[in-house]
């Protein structure tokens, strides 16, 4: 099933947590080394505004990268954006959310070949989820990774499995991920907490390993005959 419906829930969620947030309060340090809230809200609206932008063109049959680097510096814009307004940066994310929930909208075919990730339309809806519900709990305006639907968690932990090193598994009741010998257990929220690098593992057992870095991508499959953005 692909969450898109869970997504807005999501969106909506934030952006409830986000009207009381004061121009102060977008200048002080997130959990994030070296991001105010400010960093935080710029990254996450930037990265909406490029979904949007990805799925309007792959619904007019035009592939284009999430980040182009010769058109679109990502980390200039979230330094250049970061000390706005808590008006601006609640009008920005409000907008580029619309957009891209009325891009899902008009989707037909979540097969459809796009070029990120694991090369399918459905991988933007997934990766939305992952960054608004994981950078809202960065965003310290009162939502937690205990706010996290049930859902999002055994997806997480699904998407997060790869930081596993060889030989190390997480199990959660009767599901297991991973495979080896040694295993970490606890709840599905926690160990979604703990691989997405926002909770400590308080609360699993097992010897907790270090994990390795966030996964990247999936295998892409042969891209469908389409027209490139110039």
């Amino acid at each position: 099933m692909i969450p898109a419906a869970a997504v807005a829930e999501a969106h909506s969620r934030l952006h409830r947590a986000l009207e009381p947030l004061t121009d102060e309060q977008v200048r002080e340090p997130s959990p994030l080394p070296g991001w105010t809230r400010g960093h935080v809200l710029s990254h996450v609206t930037d990265a909406g505004r490029a979904l949007a932008d990805l799925v309007e063109n792959a619904l007019l049959g035009v592939l284009v990268p999430l980040y182009d680097p010769k058109t679109h510096d990502r980390d200039g814009i979230i330094e250049a954006t970061a000390g706005r307004s808590a008006e601006e940066h609640r009008r920005d994310l409000l907008r580029h959310s619309v957009r891209l929930e009325d891009a899902w909208a008009r989707v037909r075919d979540w097969e459809q070949h796009v070029d990120y990730r694991d090369g399918k339309l459905s991988s933007t809806v997934f990766a939305r989820w992952r960054e608004v519900w994981i950078h809202a709990v960065d965003l310290d305006v009162g939502i937690g990774f205990a706010d996290w639907p049930d859902d999002f968690c055994g997806h997480a932990v699904d998407f997060l499995q790869g930081r596993l090193p060889d030989g190390v598994a997480v199990r959660a009741g009767d599901h297991r991920w991973g495979a080896g010998d040694t295993e970490v257990t606890g709840s599905v929220r926690d160990l979604a907490a703990w691989l997405s690098g926002r909770a400590a593992g308080t609360g699993l057992a097992g010897d907790l390993p270090d994990l390795g870095p966030w996964p990247v991508s999936g295998a892409r499959r042969p891209p469908r005959p389409a027209r490139r953005a110039p």
